[in-house]
Protein backbone atom coordinates (compact mmCIF):
# COMPACT_ATOMS: atom_id res chain seq x y z
CA UNK A 1 0.00 0.00 0.00
CA UNK A 2 1.53 3.40 -1.19
CA UNK A 3 1.41 6.70 1.33
CA UNK A 4 -0.93 9.31 0.60
CA UNK A 5 0.15 11.68 -1.67
CA UNK A 6 -0.10 15.92 -1.92
CA UNK A 7 -2.21 15.35 -4.96
CA UNK A 8 -4.46 12.13 -2.71
CA UNK A 9 -4.88 15.34 0.34
CA UNK A 10 -5.80 18.13 -2.36
CA UNK A 11 -8.61 16.17 -4.00
CA UNK A 12 -10.10 15.21 -0.48
CA UNK A 13 -10.48 18.87 0.62
CA UNK A 14 -11.65 19.64 -2.71
CA UNK A 15 -13.97 17.23 -2.07
CA UNK A 16 -15.05 17.81 1.41
CA UNK A 17 -14.96 21.97 0.50
CA UNK A 18 -17.65 21.31 -2.16
CA UNK A 19 -19.79 19.05 0.24
CA UNK A 20 -19.65 21.94 2.78
CA UNK A 21 -20.40 24.24 0.38
CA UNK A 22 -23.37 22.20 -1.08
CA UNK A 23 -24.63 21.89 2.27
CA UNK A 24 -24.93 25.32 3.00
CA UNK A 25 -26.10 26.13 -0.61
CA UNK A 26 -28.89 23.73 0.18
CA UNK A 27 -30.10 25.05 3.47
CA UNK A 28 -29.44 28.96 2.85
CA UNK A 29 -29.43 29.47 -1.17
CA UNK A 30 -26.37 30.99 -2.23
CA UNK A 31 -27.18 34.26 -3.98
CA UNK A 32 -26.83 36.26 -0.91
CA UNK A 33 -23.39 35.32 0.08
CA UNK A 34 -19.85 36.93 -1.16
CA UNK A 35 -17.17 35.23 -1.64
CA UNK A 36 -15.62 36.28 1.56
CA UNK A 37 -18.33 35.39 3.71
CA UNK A 38 -18.41 31.85 2.22
CA UNK A 39 -14.41 31.60 2.70
CA UNK A 40 -15.63 32.59 6.63
CA UNK A 41 -18.25 30.27 6.91
CA UNK A 42 -15.52 27.38 5.42
CA UNK A 43 -12.83 28.41 7.24
CA UNK A 44 -10.46 28.57 4.41
CA UNK A 45 -9.31 31.50 2.44
CA UNK A 46 -10.04 32.86 -0.44
CA UNK A 47 -7.73 31.67 -2.58
CA UNK A 48 -8.88 28.23 -1.71
CA UNK A 49 -11.97 29.00 -3.27
CA UNK A 50 -9.89 30.11 -6.42
CA UNK A 51 -8.76 26.27 -6.51
CA UNK A 52 -12.34 25.32 -6.87
CA UNK A 53 -13.72 27.83 -9.40
CA UNK A 54 -12.84 31.29 -11.01
CA UNK A 55 -15.75 33.43 -9.35
CA UNK A 56 -18.76 33.01 -7.05
CA UNK A 57 -20.85 32.38 -10.42
CA UNK A 58 -18.67 29.29 -11.23
CA UNK A 59 -18.83 28.26 -8.08
CA UNK A 60 -22.12 27.83 -7.91
CA UNK A 61 -22.02 26.31 -10.85
CA UNK A 62 -19.36 23.98 -9.88
CA UNK A 63 -21.54 23.12 -6.46
CA UNK A 64 -24.62 22.49 -8.61
CA UNK A 65 -23.04 20.07 -10.42
CA UNK A 66 -21.27 18.24 -8.03
CA UNK A 67 -25.13 18.33 -6.32
CA UNK A 68 -26.71 16.58 -9.06
CA UNK A 69 -24.02 14.32 -9.84
CA UNK A 70 -24.21 12.62 -5.90
CA UNK A 71 -27.52 13.07 -6.56
CA UNK A 72 -27.50 11.05 -9.71
CA UNK A 73 -25.46 8.28 -7.84
CA UNK A 74 -28.24 7.95 -4.81
CA UNK A 75 -30.70 7.55 -7.59
CA UNK A 76 -29.36 4.76 -9.61
CA UNK A 77 -28.19 2.85 -6.67
CA UNK A 78 -32.27 3.32 -5.70
CA UNK A 79 -32.80 1.77 -9.02
CA UNK A 80 -30.64 -0.79 -8.61
CA UNK A 81 -32.37 -2.22 -6.10
CA UNK A 82 -36.05 -2.30 -7.57
CA UNK A 83 -36.53 -5.53 -9.48
CA UNK A 84 -39.76 -5.01 -11.80
CA UNK A 85 -39.88 -1.88 -14.45
CA UNK A 86 -42.21 -0.15 -12.89
CA UNK A 87 -40.67 -0.38 -9.09
CA UNK A 88 -37.16 0.59 -11.15
CA UNK A 89 -39.20 4.01 -12.43
CA UNK A 90 -41.32 4.65 -8.60
CA UNK A 91 -37.76 4.50 -7.23
CA UNK A 92 -35.97 6.78 -9.56
CA UNK A 93 -38.58 9.29 -9.04
CA UNK A 94 -39.04 8.84 -5.52
CA UNK A 95 -35.43 9.06 -5.13
CA UNK A 96 -35.21 12.13 -7.20
CA UNK A 97 -37.96 13.59 -4.59
CA UNK A 98 -35.88 12.77 -2.21
CA UNK A 99 -33.31 14.16 -3.32
CA UNK A 100 -34.81 17.51 -3.54
CA UNK A 101 -35.96 17.15 -0.32
CA UNK A 102 -32.81 18.39 0.86
CA UNK A 103 -33.10 21.74 -0.68
CA UNK A 104 -34.76 24.55 1.37
CA UNK A 105 -37.40 26.52 -1.02
CA UNK A 106 -34.20 29.71 -0.71
CA UNK A 107 -32.51 27.16 -3.02
CA UNK A 108 -34.63 26.02 -5.47
CA UNK A 109 -35.51 29.94 -5.83
CA UNK A 110 -31.75 31.21 -6.15
CA UNK A 111 -31.42 27.83 -8.44
CA UNK A 112 -34.10 29.50 -11.18
CA UNK A 113 -32.80 32.88 -10.73
CA UNK A 114 -29.59 32.10 -11.48
CA UNK A 115 -29.13 30.79 -15.36
CA UNK A 116 -25.12 29.01 -14.83
CA UNK A 117 -27.31 26.62 -11.70
CA UNK A 118 -30.52 26.63 -13.88
CA UNK A 119 -28.86 25.06 -17.19
CA UNK A 120 -27.80 22.54 -15.08
CA UNK A 121 -30.71 21.60 -13.32
CA UNK A 122 -32.21 21.89 -16.78
CA UNK A 123 -29.18 19.30 -17.88
CA UNK A 124 -30.11 16.79 -15.07
CA UNK A 125 -33.64 17.39 -16.53
CA UNK A 126 -33.52 15.83 -19.87
CA UNK A 127 -30.91 13.02 -18.82
CA UNK A 128 -33.53 12.34 -15.69
CA UNK A 129 -36.57 12.68 -18.51
CA UNK A 130 -34.23 10.21 -21.31
CA UNK A 131 -33.50 8.21 -18.17
CA UNK A 132 -37.36 7.20 -17.40
CA UNK A 133 -37.87 6.54 -21.27
CA UNK A 134 -35.16 4.42 -20.57
CA UNK A 135 -36.98 2.36 -18.06
CA UNK A 136 -40.35 2.67 -19.77
CA UNK A 137 -39.09 1.02 -22.90
CA UNK A 138 -37.33 -1.61 -20.80
CA UNK A 139 -41.06 -2.30 -19.08
CA UNK A 140 -42.41 -2.53 -22.55
CA UNK A 141 -39.97 -4.82 -23.93
CA UNK A 142 -40.33 -7.20 -20.76
CA UNK A 143 -44.59 -6.87 -21.25
CA UNK A 144 -44.86 -5.18 -17.94
CA UNK A 145 -46.30 -2.24 -19.29
CA UNK A 146 -48.52 -1.57 -22.57
CA UNK A 147 -46.88 -0.27 -25.68
CA UNK A 148 -46.82 3.14 -25.06
CA UNK A 149 -44.89 6.04 -26.64
CA UNK A 150 -42.05 6.06 -24.55
CA UNK A 151 -40.35 9.22 -25.48
CA UNK A 152 -43.92 10.99 -25.00
CA UNK A 153 -44.45 9.63 -21.18
CA UNK A 154 -40.85 10.86 -20.70
CA UNK A 155 -41.44 14.28 -21.95
CA UNK A 156 -44.63 14.25 -20.11
CA UNK A 157 -42.45 13.37 -16.64
CA UNK A 158 -39.89 15.77 -17.61
CA UNK A 159 -42.47 18.77 -18.04
CA UNK A 160 -43.98 17.69 -15.03
CA UNK A 161 -40.36 18.00 -13.25
CA UNK A 162 -39.75 20.86 -14.60
CA UNK A 163 -42.75 22.46 -12.99
CA UNK A 164 -41.72 20.50 -9.59
CA UNK A 165 -38.55 21.95 -9.99
CA UNK A 166 -39.69 25.91 -10.46
CA UNK A 167 -42.17 25.56 -7.64
CA UNK A 168 -45.25 25.78 -9.74
CA UNK A 169 -46.46 22.11 -8.66
CA UNK A 170 -46.32 23.31 -5.09
CA UNK A 171 -48.11 26.40 -5.48
CA UNK A 172 -51.10 25.08 -7.78
CA UNK A 173 -51.37 21.80 -5.32
CA UNK A 174 -49.24 22.16 -2.16
CA UNK A 175 -47.17 18.64 -2.71
CA UNK A 176 -43.73 19.81 -1.41
CA UNK A 177 -41.26 18.55 -4.30
CA UNK A 178 -40.59 14.65 -2.96
CA UNK A 179 -44.42 14.53 -2.16
CA UNK A 180 -44.75 15.59 -5.85
CA UNK A 181 -42.46 13.04 -7.40
CA UNK A 182 -44.00 10.45 -5.89
CA UNK A 183 -47.12 11.53 -7.12
CA UNK A 184 -45.76 11.72 -10.71
CA UNK A 185 -44.16 8.05 -10.17
CA UNK A 186 -47.68 6.59 -9.38
CA UNK A 187 -49.61 7.91 -11.96
CA UNK A 188 -47.02 7.38 -14.77
CA UNK A 189 -46.65 3.61 -13.85
CA UNK A 190 -50.47 3.05 -13.40
CA UNK A 191 -51.09 4.77 -16.69
CA UNK A 192 -48.73 2.96 -18.56
CA UNK A 193 -49.11 -0.66 -17.12
CA UNK A 194 -50.31 -3.62 -18.92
Amino acid sequence: MSAPTDSDFATRRRSQLFDELLAMFLAEGFAHFTLDAIAARLRCSKSTLYTLASSKGELVRATTIHFFRRAADDVEAAVAEAGTSRAKITAYLAAVGDTLANASPRFLSDLAAFAPAREAYEQNTRIAAGRVKELIDEGVAAGEFRDVHAAFAADLAATTMVRIQQGAVRGATGLDDAGAYRELAAILTRGISA
